[in-house]
């Protein structure tokens, strides 16, 4: 949940190398509209610490020494519906998020520790959380292609183009920039692609989440 302009985005951090945990606390403490309101390195320290309404959103490492982020994420989120969830992870492991139960599936944003992640990619993964939204790995997207005869594989390239930048969390004025066209194109191809892929764009379920999540589902390394 984005708070009100008058409060920061209260942000919880879940990760076991105190190291990195440091760093990510010095990151988001030189940002005006964050503030770190817990830290911990456990999933038993995180479930004392983040009683519902302490955070908006938690940063989660996946690989915890007593147990798994995913799991202690699910059980945060039924605790508080609206708190977003961005996972680390060492490992390339985005296709966990297809697995997640459905009545939590929204406003998880998943990024690798290896993959090259910016300051910038993470603020925005944080804030995007925080709104229910969707953000994926830029540079693990840029690594996948669509498995063939499936419904992703039938988009034309600016179409698969402007999925790719949707599942990384940009606008459509954001995408619009990024590949130098008009936001009326960008609207065009975007509904282009819920058409393709048989996404609702007027559900309950956020249509931009549920295309980013199909892109991850109907990929995989190149052959």
């Amino acid at each position: 949940m984005i708070p009100p302009p008058s409060r920061r985005l209260r942000v919880a951090l879940v990760e076991d190398q105190p190291l990195f945990r440091s760093m990510l606390e010095r990151t988001f403490a030189d940002v005006p509209d964050l503030e770190v309101v817990v830290a911990v390195g456990t999933v038993g320290e995180a479930r004392r610490a983040l009683t519902p309404g302490v955070a908006d959103v938690v940063v989660l490492d996946i690989d915890l020494p007593d147990g798994n982020g995913i799991a202690l994420g699910v059980t945060l989120r039924r605790a508080q519906p609206d708190l977003g969830v961005l996972l680390l992870s060492a490992h390339d492991a985005m296709d966990l998020l297809l697995d997640l139960p459905r009545d939590v599936a929204h406003g998880w944003c998943y990024l690798s520790k290896t993959s090259g992640t910016s300051e910038r990619t993470l603020l925005h993964a944080v804030r995007a959380a925080a709104a229910g939204e969707t953000v994926l790995d830029p540079a693990l997207l840029g690594r996948v292609a669509p498995r063939a005869g499936s419904a992703v594989a039938r988009l034309t390239q600016r179409q698969y183009e402007v999925l790719q930048l949707l599942a990384q969390g940009l606008s459509n004025a954001g995408i619009a920039e990024r590949l130098a066209i008009t936001e009326k194109s960008v609207q065009n191809h975007v509904y282009a692609v819920y058409a393709t892929l048989g996404i609702d764009a007027e559900p309950t379920r956020n249509p931009r989440v549920s295309a980013a999540l199909r892109l991850l589902e109907e990929t995989g390394p190149p052959l």
